[in-house]
């Protein structure tokens, strides 16, 4: 008997997927492949990371992210629309044509929030959260990680010098923490 093919993850994102700063195989898409192997799973992580990426950017190269033939999927996209104070409403239009994308092709997804930096305002940040929590309820198909950085932004411990993105402590808690939904999602991906 062959063995299954391992299912191909789609990790759709901007610097934080592509691990920017980090030395080679220490981002989050390598780990993320790491520990998903250290527990069993046949995964082959599709590297879709371009620092710097709005959700603009994410959506205008889906259709070549897609090249590979995903069978699930994770979009982590959002902080530079909030670091560039885009207006949520773009972000919004964005992620939802992403998503629908990626429903018409019966992809499943893992779709990560993200948070504003506090100096646009407590209403751009409330706007800016509500986006991502308003796509997740409209979809309830689309498991939803409410913030990519959680328990790992504003710790210098595992941030970089910029305190934006993850030093290779902070990939490793964010792998442990995303873990479960990532496993959640790839039990969605059809066998055979």
């Amino acid at each position: 008997m062959r063995a299954a093919e391992p299912i191909r993850l789609l990790a759709l994102g901007d610097s934080l997927t592509a691990g920017y700063g980090l030395p080679p195989g220490e981002g989050f898409v390598p780990r993320l492949q790491a520990a998903l192997t250290a527990r069993g799973r046949q995964v082959r992580m599709l590297d879709a990371g371009v620092s710097g990426d709005t959700t603009a950017g994410g959506l205008a190269r889906l259709d070549w992210a897609m090249a590979d033939q995903p069978q699930a999927a994770i979009v982590e996209l959002g902080g530079n629309d909030g670091l560039r104070g885009l207006p949520p409403a773009e972000t919004r239009r964005n992620l939802a044509a992403i998503l629908d994308r990626l429903a018409a092709r019966r992809i499943p997804v893992l779709l990560t929030g993200m948070l504003a930096p506090p100096n646009l305002g407590a209403d751009y940040g409330r706007e800016f959260a509500a986006v991502f929590h308003d796509l997740a309820r409209e979809r309830p198909d689309v498991i939803f990680d409410p913030f990519f950085l959680e328990g790992i932004a504003g710790d210098a411990a595992l941030n970089q010098v910029d305190g934006i993105h993850p030093n290779p402590r902070g990939v490793e808690r964010l792998v442990a923490r995303i873990l479960p939904a990532v496993e959640a999602l790839l039990d969605r991906v059809p066998s055979g």
